[in-house]
């Protein structure tokens, strides 16, 4: 469904894209998806020659929970010596917290198609453990213990 998007960035960016088809949620739980994301970006990257890429060209992109799957990936791999370092990660509306849902972005966007602000916090938990029993409290924010936020109210915080 992304090929088009993924060329074009591959084009405009002057790099190569590695688009992944990733185990989807609720069947598949957190964390089948990442692993199939590294696994194979592992692998192409330990095989650029194979593949006749020059390993400065390499970016990984991904939107929504791809987006999330694609900043996971590139964090990973940053710290591995052993492999080439990723040109670029392109990040499309991706799903990067889940500690608060009514931050002001969440509620500016709260009625904008595709981006509903229930709909992000029920993908979210489809993707984590299957199950939106606890959609209602995570959208009240009572998911988090205060400790954990306040911990990371610096990041994750309206101001």
């Amino acid at each position: 469904t992304h090929e088009e998007l993924c060329r074009f960035i591959a084009r405009e960016s002057e790099s190569v894209v590695v688009s992944v088809g990733y185990r989807l949620a609720p069947e598949h739980k957190y964390p089948a998806a990442y692993e199939d994301c590294l696994t194979a970006s592992q692998h192409f990257l330990q095989h650029l020659q194979l593949y006749g890429v020059d390993p400065a060209r390499v970016t990984v992109c991904g939107d929504s929970a791809g987006g999330n799957l694609a900043a996971a990936v590139s964090q990973t791999l940053a710290g591995r010596s052993d492999l080439p370092r990723l040109r670029a990660q392109i990040l499309i509306y991706p799903g990067l917290q889940a500690l608060d849902f009514n931050l002001p972005s969440y509620q500016q966007n709260r009625g904008v198609p595709l981006l509903f602000r229930e709909r992000a916090a029920f993908y979210m938990l489809q993707y984590l453990n299957g199950n939106a029993t606890k959609l209602e409290e995570v959208l009240e924010g009572s998911h988090i213990p205060p400790d954990i936020k306040l911990k990371y109210q610096k990041w994750v915080s309206p101001d």
